[in-house]
């Protein structure tokens, strides 16, 4: 009776019960990071004292700091290698590709666990795997040796009948998830696909649909491995991995979905949130700017031979500036083998670096009110460099074939003559020359830090702060995302290793003075609606606000990762019992919380609003072991006094 991933979880399970709500502790297996997240997370790892890895793989990815418009990024990558080939972790060079991409193609194994800091980690899922994403300090105690802790998820079903349709795609199916569930549907739950319709869809088109499972807020998302998985193994060279998964038949789950694939029409999200999904028809002739093909979701080899199809023999519009981002080198040189390429190239359309690009900020921001149409995950408002643009998810497909007519294209804008019908390769072209491994023995490589590369900020013990009244620094409203508390683009990128300069970005765009104010004030609380810190995985967002003082969080509720990164931090996420108290609260209110460490043992915790004479009831949803690390003022100092 037990679905896949309760299966993998208990093979990993170390500690707790596997109940939903339980804090559980589970093994890692792998682990990946990416540069603009690996900076933080390698420092945190030596901080550790380990020397060395102690995971069956850990890679660490150039994928995100690409453009090198100073010396910074090119110094945290060197930093990056050199601490990996000292510490046993295998090191993907700037132009191999995506970090979920490659690990996709080359290192993905069903039935293993894999920890990222990265938000899209549980692209991986589509090989069966537990895959999730992490703030860097639990990535890094993860590489340590320590297990993983998280709520035991709910496990949702989602079930798929029947074929797609010519024109439809897997973008389209997790764009109706989506549409069902929002980008609050999906904390603390696992989504698990099941059906006759999971046999139609490839290992990418999979990894497509668990990427984007993040915008759900989800734990992680999960497919079977089965025939179609060993198809890709196989064509990968790696067949050994192989092994058959799946849930048991009489399996249950905490609630079931089912999508018909033959009755699915193409799909678009509009700006400025992924949930936001309606079918196309309904935006079909709106007139665009810009296309972006690419990014972790939408830029494998299938992917983008489809687009070369689409476009062979056309040209981009006019005034469609179409850019086009492959998701590894193994991807590139196919298409440059096989021809593809050349037929881009034709179109008109710009081949961008291999790696995230546009889908972080990093370079192609439209113009001042454009309209650009993206394969990507995201679109929230600003990520793309400008705040009055507006960003549309959609398919590669729907995005070609609206490069070409230069607006939203519809059904009725498709030809039917095109071959759609891409099918994975018998083999792969493969070579990881760009893979670099790790020194035998790592005792005398040299660890080259750059002066950007500054300490990270560490909390302190948490005290009795009885008679300690701070002020309401900022009050925010739902679904503040970590692109808000802690903004990604070009120019903040470069910088993810040096937070005493971040920490001048805090906030940007929605109050600039919060840096000022935090430092006028010793610091203070941050007050938040529902579903607070979304998005990114970034403990930027966490590690920022601590920067600056930052003590509590009062919010209506929390998104997954980022609650972990306030703990692991030593901030203390608290959630309103009554949510209308949320209304009563103004900014620059003063704040107390009375008898501090008699009260953070309890599940309830009374707030005093000095300001107003009144008292709050807020509750902390932690678990024992979450109260001991705030109280030890993060999970650093708590493992440091555990001996752990």
């Amino acid at each position: 009776m037990a679905t896949l991933a309760e299966k993998i979880i208990r093979n990993h399970l170390v500690t707790g019960e596997m109940k939903a709500g339980n804090e559980i502790g589970i093994r890692i297996d792998q682990t990946l990071t990416q540069d603009s997240t690996g900076t933080m997370a390698y420092l945190q790892f030596e901080a550790m004292g380990i020397d060395r890895v102690r995971t069956k793989k850990s890679v660490a990815y150039i994928d995100h700091n690409m453009l090198q418009s100073g010396p910074e990024n090119a110094d945290d990558h060197l930093f990056i290698q050199t601490v990996a080939k000292k510490h046993g972790i295998y090191y993907s060079k700037p132009g191999n590709g995506i970090c979920h991409q490659v690990h996709l193609e080359r290192f993905s194994v069903p039935g293993d666990t894999l920890l990222g800091s990265d938000s899209h980690t549980p692209t991986c899922g589509g090989m069966g795997m537990i895959a999730m994403g992490a703030g860097g300090l639990d990535v890094a105690v993860a590489m340590a040796g320590g297990e993983y802790r998280l709520v035991m998820p709910e496990i949702v079903n989602v079930e798929l009948k029947g074929k797609l349709n010519k024109f439809s795609s897997a973008k389209d199916i997790i764009l109706e998830v989506l549409k069902n569930f929002t980008v609050k549907g999906g904390v603390n739950k696992i989504f698990e696909y099941t059906g006759e319709g999971v046999k139609s869809l490839s290992v990418p088109e999979r990894g497509t649909i668990t990427n984007m499972g993040a915008e759900l807020g989800a734990t992680t998302s999960l497919f079977p491995s089965d025939e179609r998985t060993l198809e890709f193994l196989k064509a990968q060279g790696r067949e050994n991995d192989f092994a058959e998964l799946k849930a048991d038949d009489d399996a249950v789950y905490s609630e079931k979905i089912t999508i018909d694939l033959s009755l699915l029409k193409p799909n678009v999200a509009l700006p400025h949130s992924p949930d936001a999904v309606v079918p196309v028809s309904q935006v079909r002739g709106t007139a665009i700017t810009q296309v972006a093909i690419g990014s972790c979701t939408n830029s494998s080899y299938t992917d983008m031979m489809k687009v070369a199809n689409i476009l062979d023999g056309n040209t981009v519009h006019e005034n469609v500036s179409l850019v086009i981002s492959p998701g590894s080198k193994q991807v590139l040189a196919m298409l440059a083998a096989n021809g593809a390429l050349s037929k881009i190239i034709a179109s008109g359309a710009r081949i961008l670096e291999i790696g995230c690009g546009p889908c972080i900020g990093m370079g192609q921001a439209p113009g001042n009110n454009g309209v650009s149409l993206r394969t990507f995950n995201r679109n929230f408002q600003g990520r793309c460099g400008t705040d009055s643009a507006g960003v549309y998810l959609v398919s590669p497909e729907v995005a070609a074939f609206s490069a070409i007519k230069g607006f939203i294209a519809g059904e009725e804008d498709f030809d039917e003559n095109v071959d759609l019908d891409i099918d994975i390769p018998e083999k792969f072209m493969v070579n990881d020359n760009m893979i670099i491994s790790p020194a035998d023995d790592g005792r005398d490589v040299k660890v080259v830090r750059g002066p950007n590369i500054k300490t990270f900020p560490k909390n302190c013990k948490l005290a009795d702060h009885t008679g300690c009244v701070v002020p309401v620094l900022i009050k925010v409203k739902d679904d503040v995302t970590t692109d808000a508390i802690m903004p990604s683009n070009a120019h903040l990128l470069p910088f993810r290793s040096n937070i005493p300069y971040l920490s001048e970005f805090c906030f940007m765009q929605i109050d600039k003075d919060f840096p000022k104010n935090a430092k006028k004030n010793g610091g203070g609380i941050i007050v938040a609606g529902k579903n607070y810190g979304q998005g990114s995985s970034r403990e930027h967002a966490a590690l920022v606000p601590l920067y600056l003082g930052v003590r509590a969080v009062f919010s209506k509720s929390f998104a997954r990762i980022h609650k972990s990164n306030l703990v692991n931090n030593g901030i203390i996420p608290l959630t309103f019992k009554y949510e209308a108290d949320y209304d009563d609260i103004e900014k620059m209110d003063e704040m107390e919380i009375p008898n501090l460490l008699k009260q953070i043992e309890k599940t309830t915790i009374i707030v005093e609003n000095k300001t107003k004479n009144k008292q709050y009831e807020m509750e902390l949803k932690l678990s024992g072991r979450q109260i001991e690390i705030i109280k030890s003022g993060g999970l650093l100092n708590y493992m440091s006094l555990k001996n752990v």
